[in-house]
């Protein structure tokens, strides 16, 4: 899968990331009745550590993240700089009533230049992220029969045609799941807002984001050119079962390595 955009306006590398954190991580409960669940801890380093990590590996300068439950303790966590990373938070005091399509919405106002949407229970390889950082590209995994949730298809040009819903249904043609990072242009994300608009003016605070991206999709208002996930490590920790999968797959560093990466 060529992820490569041809288009020059797309080749200039995204500095702002968006991480949507606010839900209550119920299917983790108990680890997650004292802390929000992105500071749930995957083999010793919470899922946020982590993601903080690959932004600034990558050479993102701004964070802007979305809080609702427990949000002091994410606070208390990053601060507002992390070696020369700028973090500023909104909180969504409706956390608990309203879905990713409101914490999205909530970012209108506050961000104003491209960015790559990020949710906060991902766990992955910093260079995963690499043909992310430019505009208006999805990160999608092969179909297998353990992924569930969103999937969405693929033209001969990598771009996305159509975007479904998580279904148990058979079908025939080659889907992609959706890894729930997504990288949009300043143009996408106008229109992407002036849609959320419409959605929560009509009280649809409970939907996902991706009803949004679907519906511009098919009116050919949006355009996404995939980035394979297959080649490396990621996982989405939803529930108890997800954090020990994901604990296999990123194991903890052993001391001597560390040593050797400080020195």
């Amino acid at each position: 899968m060529n992820s490569t955009s041809e288009n020059p306006k797309n080749n200039k590398r995204i500095t702002t990331a968006l991480l949507l954190a606010a839900g209550t991580g119920s299917r983790l409960y108990p680890l997650t009745k004292e802390s929000p669940k992105c500071l749930t801890l995957v083999n010793e380093t919470s899922m946020l550590a982590r993601l903080v990590t690959n932004l600034k590996d990558q050479g993102f300068t701004r964070l802007v993240i979305v809080t609702g439950y427990k949000q002091e303790c994410i606070v208390d966590f990053l601060g507002n700089q992390n070696e020369g990373l700028s973090i500023e938070y909104i909180h969504s005091p409706l956390y608990k009533t309203t879905n990713n399509i409101y914490s999205l919405w909530m970012a209108r106002n506050i961000i104003n230049e491209p960015f790559v949407l990020l949710e906060s229970d991902l766990v992955l390889e910093t260079d995963l992220l690499t043909d992310m950082m430019y505009p208006d590209r999805i990160a999608v995994a092969k179909m297998q029969p353990w992924l569930n949730g969103t999937t969405v298809t693929l033209n001969s040009q990598n771009k996305v045609t159509q975007f479904q819903p998580g279904t148990i249904e058979p079908y025939t043609e080659t889907r992609y799941k959706t890894v729930n990072i997504y990288s949009f242009s300043l143009e996408s994300w106008r229109t992407i807002a002036k849609k959320l608009n419409q959605y929560i003016t009509e009280g649809s605070v409970n939907a996902y984001y991706e009803t949004v991206f679907s519906a511009l999709v098919d009116e050919k208002s949006l355009e996404f050119t995939a980035v394979s996930f297959d080649e490396k490590p990621w996982y989405e920790v939803d529930t108890i079962l997800d954090l020990a999968e994901a604990e296999k797959l990123f194991p903890v560093v052993a001391e001597e390595e560390i040593a050797y990466a400080l020195y």
